[in-house]
């Protein structure tokens, strides 16, 4: 026998497992076609079906006692390139590190690990309400969110200067 003859049965083998091999890895033509759609519509990221739950009873009323604020929220605002965190003052004496305006403010995302600051304007300054506090209103102060890195339903945490916020929940 002449050796063309003996690696042809070996080439043929050969040929066959690349030829398995390439169709089992390969999707099929609906999943190729379901699967870019899929990323096309942005969904590459995969969320719990669980909803978020808000800060529980006992922190909030911790919140109330020991800082002096409630109703404590974070929501995105301007198509998501800023974050609003607002509080009502209940304690204008506890509550005092949140009025500095030398106080550094700072958000991090915990998903995200994305730290955002207030962003300071030449002609307006920084965007949050500072000076003394009074008892029953509302303050805010706005984290510049350049590029969406925080999202919806992502927990983040407050710092502003000693003042420590944990877990609220961006709506």
């Amino acid at each position: 026998m002449s050796k063309r003859c003996r690696l042809t049965p070996l080439a043929a083998v050969i040929a066959g497992s690349v030829c398995l091999a390439a169709a089992v890895l390969q999707p099929a033509a609906g999943e190729e076609s379901a699967n870019a759609a899929h990323k096309a519509a942005g969904a590459a990221v995969k969320q719990s079906p669980y909803s978020p739950v808000n800060l529980p009873p006992r922190a909030k009323g911790y919140y109330e006692l020991a800082q002096g604020i409630d109703h404590l929220s974070a929501r995105r605002t301007a198509s998501g390139n800023l974050i609003r965190f607002s509080y009502r003052v209940t304690d204008p004496v506890a509550a005092r590190p949140l009025g500095e305006k030398t106080a550094t403010a700072l958000m991090f995302g915990r998903t995200s690990h994305a730290l955002l600051e207030i962003p300071v304007m030449d002609k307006v300054g920084a965007l949050r309400q500072s000076g003394p506090l009074e008892t029953g209103q509302e303050y805010w102060m706005v984290f510049s969110n350049k590029g969406g890195l925080i999202k919806t339903g992502e927990r983040v945490d407050v710092f502003v200067g000693s003042f420590h916020v944990d877990g609220l929940i961006v709506e």
